[in-house]
């Protein structure tokens, strides 16, 4: 790892803060670090207000969907709510769903297969909306590229309000409303919202247009929280609103199926990660062994017993899907042995036999491991699909707008996109690709980085110091938990590797004129020789708490030595 501290602020911006808040030298300098200059922009970040939400209608055509919205229900017409089958579209639909059919009955939803279909709006999905007399749809985190399905659905007398954050292509669908603020053509103030978050967005227009207090939309912000952590967009601005109050809510009064998802996870607060990895990967397990239809009848459920049946079942496709997820990464890695790829820019693989909805998690498994731009291909149907996988700096997206004529469809982000091609074209893709990457990436990106806050020594970590990290929370891209070094370091000789490998590091460390601290280095085993040379070290960690029978201390997170 090369080790990069973050850029010191000024001076005058620290000691202000200091002054101002009443805090130390260190918490003031990470608050500057996260563009908080003065007393009211550290008010707004360490207490967010639901008021700070934006206007909704600030969205281009928002005035257009509430309109139609409305026009439908007066009218009495069928409303379909179009979704993808990941976490955000999954709940993405669960939420409008959920909220238009407290006003409404003629409201259905409709999740594409991933194996069938595959990903966005499909012509099956609008012929099914057409059989079942629906003259509205509503996507949800799909749709800015689907062009030719809004003009195959317009021929069927069905008219589309599309709510997406995809990056838009050079031309948007010709729908009733297109929701997406990323379009170059909208204004509105953030831009940084999840697919569900664009959809929280027209709920919270829908209930201002009703005379309904934005107060008696916030228990649909577990959803909206569980989108944000799950799709890994920045927790900034109106998203630290929409997590921080999300969580509040699922902590507190869940709905059914997010209770019923996580009767029995022993832990008293959740917070994002715990989201991240308890919550986010059950959701998906549906749609990725099964149909993310399963996912939707979960979160939409009033019955608890039900709900249990429900989460119980997801259970067993995230058992099934982990399964696959650690056999098939385990036979892309031997591929990339074999066909000597080991020292290439990119990681491309294909095996017609994996299963498509793990490929996602297993590129995501190779970057881990290669730390490069990865693709994970399998067969699906007649042509091949792929997930892709961006290491930090680089945007993959354009990467592959770069290779655009070997590709039939492509769509995503910056870090993590997904494609498909014709068989005949993998080869020349492949080639083209690794040329694209080596001739644009900064060769340093290929090297993993760890980002440092600040320097500081054990004796700074106190309680108080703790309290006031915890305070900043909730973390994730934008806002990540602070990082810290140490240097001077040493271990008090009980250094030892754990876990059923080995592969853990658990330390007990200190400096001079400070009290030891206890350390767990996870994935850190093969550092122990460090530890055991007795020569100082500097330490890369971040603080957390850690609770053993009954008794709970402060113990170092730690990242890396060296």
């Amino acid at each position: 790892m090369r080790w990069s501290l973050k850029p010191k602020p000024k001076n005058e911006t620290i000691d202000h803060l200091k002054e101002v808040l009443g805090v130390s030298k260190s918490i003031a300098t990470l608050l500057a670090q996260r563009g908080i200059n003065t007393y009211d922009d550290a008010k707004a970040f360490f207490r967010p207000s639901i008021k700070n939400l934006h206007d909704p209608f600030l969205m281009k055509d928002m005035e257009k969907a509430v309109t139609r919205i409305n026009e439908a229900i007066v009218n009495n017409e069928h409303i379909l709510i179009f979704g993808d089958y990941d976490v955000d579209g999954t709940t993405a639909v669960s939420l409008m769903s959920i909220y238009l059919k407290t006003r409404y009955d003629l409201v259905t939803t409709y999740i594409p297969d991933r194996y069938a279909e595959g990903y966005g709006i499909s012509f099956q999905g609008i012929d099914y909306a057409h059989d079942n007399d629906c003259t509205l749809i509503i996507a949800l985190d799909c749709g800015i590229k689907a062009l030719d399905k809004v003009d195959y659905a317009k021929e069927k007398g069905i008219d589309f309000i599309i709510c997406d954050h995809h990056k838009p292509g050079n031309k948007v669908p010709e729908a009733i409303a297109v929701l997406n603020p990323k379009q170059t053509t909208c204004n509105y103030p953030y831009d940084e919202l999840s697919g569900c978050g664009v959809g929280f967005k027209l709920v919270q227009a829908l209930a201002q247009h009703n005379g309904e207090k934005i107060e008696q939309i916030l228990p649909y912000l577990d959803l909206v929280a569980i989108s944000i952590a799950a799709d890994i967009v920045p927790i900034t601005g109106e998203n630290r609103i929409l997590a921080y109050y999300g969580l509040q809510v699922i902590n507190t009064t869940p709905r059914i199926g997010v209770r019923a998802l996580i009767q029995g996870v022993n832990k008293t607060v959740l917070t994002i990660t715990d989201v991240v990895f308890i919550i986010a990967p059950r959701i998906n397990a549906a749609g990725r062994i099964h149909h993310g239809n399963h996912a939707v009848t979960l979160l939409t459920s009033d019955n608890f017993e039900q709900a249990l049946g429900f989460a119980s079942e997801i259970n067993e496709f995230n058992t099934e899907r982990r399964d696959l997820d650690k056999t098939i990464t385990e036979e892309a890695l031997q591929h990339i042995i074999d066909n000597d790829e080991v020292n290439q820019f990119t990681t491309v693989v294909y095996d017609e036999n994996w299963h498509k909805g793990v490929i996602g998690i297993v590129a995501s498994r190779l970057t881990e491991t290669y730390y490069r731009p990865t693709l994970v291909f399998t067969k699906s149907g007649d042509k091949l699909a792929a997930s892709a996988r961006s290491v930090k700096g680089f945007d993959v997206y354009d990467a592959l707008e770069q290779c655009a004529d070997c590709i039939e469809q492509f769509g995503g982000h910056k870090y993590a996109a997904g494609l498909t091609l014709l068989p005949e074209q993998y080869e020349n893709f492949k080639t083209r690709f690794e040329a694209v990457v080596k001739e644009t990436i900064d060769k340093q990106l290929l090297v993993p980085e760890l980002t440092i806050d600040l320097p500081i020594t054990f004796a700074e970590i106190t309680p108080k110091f703790y309290r006031l990290l915890k305070q900043m929370a909730p973390f994730g891209p934008g806002n990540m938990k602070p990082v810290f070094m140490s240097d001077e370091v040493s271990d008090t000789g009980y250094a030892k590797c754990v876990g059923s490998d080995n592969s853990h590091l658990k330390a007990n460390l200190k400096q001079i004129n400070s009290h030891p601290i206890s350390a767990i280095g996870f994935g850190l085993g093969n550092k122990i020789n460090i530890l055991k040379r007795g020569e100082p070290f500097k330490v890369a960690y971040a603080l957390d708490e850690n609770e053993w029978q009954g008794n709970t201390t402060l113990q170092l997170l730690v990242k890396d030595i060296k």
